[in-house]
């Protein structure tokens, strides 16, 4: 907090699911996650605000259910608020108002100025009104509702902060305890219905069949086999159907005219657009091959958020993760691994132990395909047979099972129960998924592709250099003779340590056999993570941790390559 001592700070805080990160968006113009589940900002994020010429640094304080600081989350949110913050805004969930007001009890006791946004009001059950104005009354702080996704509320937000800016008070705070929080419930809602319980509609009534086993699980399985289409299925067809003709017929032929209109023949030309040429696979690997997967598993992915699935699941699942130590919450940073192992890893701050958070590291470091590797793995394999593909993952769902128990059985630490709020089941709103999606899309483009550029260059030098070559015959022993792969298969085990994807997108220029593009694919599933993983696993834990990382997947990596491929050969 020392950067922002000399600034205004207003704090944004309340419990995950709430709409905290579309307010903060709005407010301050930056892309911040939008998100409908926990652990989205674990750790917070800052950007200017103004509030009618009252200018602010805004605080995302990460989602949290309560200030007792029992993980890394909560404490994060405690000490912003001890930070010295000149104005909280505490959005509560009108969907589920008794646990947010016993939070904004538990704010009011930090005695900090603070203004109250009531958010997803529409949510209320027909009949229900919430009187915000007795609410303000009976806890002298200004109370807002509001609709965040359509902006309703947000100029008498804005208001409401600037007012407070300007005459902070602080409120007298009421004890913190339930009792509390259900009497103020009773005061802020009125039931205007006239007699008799209202018919709950039939999302609401989805909305609580989807944590009972049944039709909960069934639907699960349909859920999951739909996410796994809709990344398979539209990520094939923007690569054959758009992207690979585009580029193979207009953009390459144009780069290769161009490089040998001015280059000879010789090294400069072929480290251009030789065999590893900079200027083709540099372009061909990150973009055509891999970012339509990228953009189809972010759609799937933000429809399961935005339509509040992803705590059923959770919900769901509890009991199966129980058996590896972990809670139905954890499947949040695994999911989010698919994506990629970073925000996986630093989401895992919100497990309530650190047992947990480091099970769902390694777990995730592992066994858990980014989605370019994913789509590395069906660029590769899914020509050959789709069976291929749900081979491969059928093998990380297995090593995340037998690596959870393990991991159970040898860390220490007990396992917490879960306690989270389900959110209304709802429909997603197409701009909130596109937002999302373009900003996840963006971070890809800007981060990981720009990485694959970057050791695509460098290996096609090394490449033509025959450095390449030089590496892959001390390999020999260990990738012809163990994992029978050809010997130049060397080179992407190489080029796996800066992008976990580059050990598999090589072998498509390779001539294999089924069997070998299987073995190929599950070295690259377990092999050791990118660069940027070990700096995050070094920085969330420490360099001890990061080194058990590197020695177990590349362990993993070559064992389980290498009997799969032992056994495939007594065939």
């Amino acid at each position: 907090m020392d950067a922002d001592s000399e600034d205004t700070r207003v704090a944004l805080l309340g419990p995950p699911n709430v709409g905290k990160s579309v307010l903060f968006n709005a407010l301050t113009g930056l892309d911040a996650g939008i998100a409908n589940y926990p652990g989205t900002t674990v750790e917070y994020k800052r950007g200017t605000a103004t509030f009618r010429g009252e200018e602010a640094t805004l605080i995302d304080v990460p989602g949290t259910y309560s200030l007792s600081a029992t993980n890394e989350a909560e404490q994060l949110a405690v000490d912003i608020l001890d930070g010295g913050c000149d104005v909280v805004v505490c959005v509560l969930d009108a969907a589920n108002l008794e646990s947010s007001l016993h939070l904004l009890l538990q704010v009011l006791e930090h005695d900090v100025p603070t203004v109250v946004a009531i958010n997803r009001v529409d949510l209320l059950e027909e009949g229900r009104r919430l009187r915000a104005e007795v609410l303000a009354r009976e806890l002298s702080v200004p109370v807002i509702p509001t609709v965040a996704t359509i902006g309703k509320g947000f100029e008498q937000l804005v208001d409401a902060v600037a007012g407070t800016l300007r005459n902070p008070t602080v409120p007298g705070g009421d004890e913190a305890t339930w009792d509390r929080a259900e009497e103020l419930v009773e005061i802020a809602i009125v039931d205007e219905s006239s007699g008799g319980s209202t018919p709950a509609g039939t999302l609401q009534l989805w909305g609580d069949r989807l944590v009972e086993p049944w039709p909960g699980l069934p639907v699960a399985v349909l859920v999951l086999v739909g996410t796994f289409a809709i990344v398979v299925g539209l990520g094939m067809g923007l690569r054959q159907y758009l992207l690979i003709p585009v580029f193979e017929g207009f953009v390459f032929p144009v780069i290769e005219g161009a490089v040998r209109s001015v280059t000879d023949p010789g090294l400069v030309r072929a480290v251009l657009i030789g065999e590893y040429g900079f200027l083709i696979k540099g372009i061909e690997w990150p973009f055509a091959l891999v970012m339509p997967y990228v953009i189809s598993f972010y759609i799937a992915l933000s429809l399961l958020e935005d339509s509040g699935y992803l705590p059923r699941l959770a919900v769901l699942l509890d009991g199966l993760f129980a058996r590896i130590g972990l809670t139905g919450s954890n499947v949040v940073p695994l999911l989010l691994g698919y994506g990629c192992a970073i925000p996986g890893i630093t989401g895992s701050r919100a497990a309530e132990t650190y047992k947990q958070r480091l099970s769902i590291t390694l777990m995730i470091c592992l066994a858990v395909p980014c989605v370019a590797q994913t789509g590395a793995f069906i660029a590769l394999l899914a020509e050959a047979t789709i069976l291929l593909v749900i081979a491969v993952f059928f093998v990380s769902f297995l090593a995340l099972a037998v690596a959870g128990v393990v991991l159970d059985r040898v860390l220490e630490g007990d396992r917490n129960p879960t306690v989270a709020d389900v959110p209304p089941l709802l429909i997603p709103k197409a701009h909130i998924t596109a937002n999302k999606v373009w900003m996840r899309l963006k971070h890809y483009l800007f981060g990981g592709a720009v990485h694959m550029i970057y050791a695509i260059g460098v290996a096609s030098l090394l490449y033509e250099l025959g450095i390449l070559e030089l590496i892959g015959e001390h390999l020999r022993p260990l990738v012809v003779g163990w994992l029978l792969l050809p010997e130049e298969a060397a080179t992407p085990l190489m080029l796996g340590i800066v992008r976990r994807e580059l050990t598999v997108l090589p072998l498509l220029e390779m001539d294999l056999s089924t069997g070998q593009l299987f073995v190929g694919a599950v070295v690259g599933l377990f092999y050791v993570p990118c660069i940027a993983v070990f700096a995050t696993v070094a920085e969330e834990f420490d360099i001890r941790i990061a080194g058990v990382v590197l020695v177990l997947t590349m362990g993993v990596s070559f064992l389980i390559g290498g009997v799969i491929a032992q056994t495939l050969a007594l065939f």
